[in-house]
């Protein structure tokens, strides 16, 4: 796709919602700066609710993508995307001070003017927010054919090399605490 296929011509359309679909995979952000993840393969819908002077966005973001995992640094860990965004488009006389003037960041503002809404700076944005700060498979599944081994097994010997040589100050107080309880 090209920059151009995430333009909408939105002066011609007609009022009430309109849907657009794009395909998107790495490729799409090599315009933007190195990611932290690969093989993307997102589809996002987009539903456009033209009124008159503001237009509502909803973003329905699906698919899959492949992190680096914080725990074990296995570079092949499958993330499924399922996110949506909402973003109200307003058009006013003067866009730019209006934005910085917004607290809001679920509202922009366009002049009044323009014809074309570029949207892919915001499929870019809400496809990052749709992946986790903390990129890691759950609990129960560690240890899966994404994972690490080596990495994994000096981890549990780290942690029971840890617990070993725990203070035993804090035992006593633990015993303490389990006195008190019963």
């Amino acid at each position: 796709m090209s920059r151009r296929d995430f333009d909408i011509a939105f002066v011609g359309l007609k009022p009430g919602v309109h849907e657009y679909s794009y395909e998107i995979t790495d490729k799409f952000f090599e315009a933007y700066q190195q990611q932290d993840f690969r093989d993307c393969h997102a589809q996002v819908k987009l539903l456009l609710d033209k009124q008159n002077g503001f237009m509502l966005l909803k973003f329905e973001i699906g698919g899959s993508l492949k992190i680096t995992c914080d725990r074990c640094g296995s570079t092949e860990l499958p993330l499924e995307l399922w996110d949506e965004f909402n973003l109200a488009v307003k058009l006013v006389d003067e866009p730019d001070a209006m934005n910085e003037q917004e607290e809001d960041p679920d509202v922009f503002y366009i002049g009044r003017q323009e014809s074309h809404l570029h949207v892919a700076d915001w499929i870019y944005e809400f496809i990052n927010l749709s992946i986790p700060m903390q990129r890691m498979c759950s609990e129960e599944e560690i240890g899966s054919e994404y994972c690490n081994k080596d990495v994994l097994e000096m981890l549990r010997k780290n942690e029971a090399r840890s617990e070993q040589a725990a203070n035993p100050v804090w035992k006593g107080l633990e015993k303490l605490k389990k006195d008190l309880d019963n």
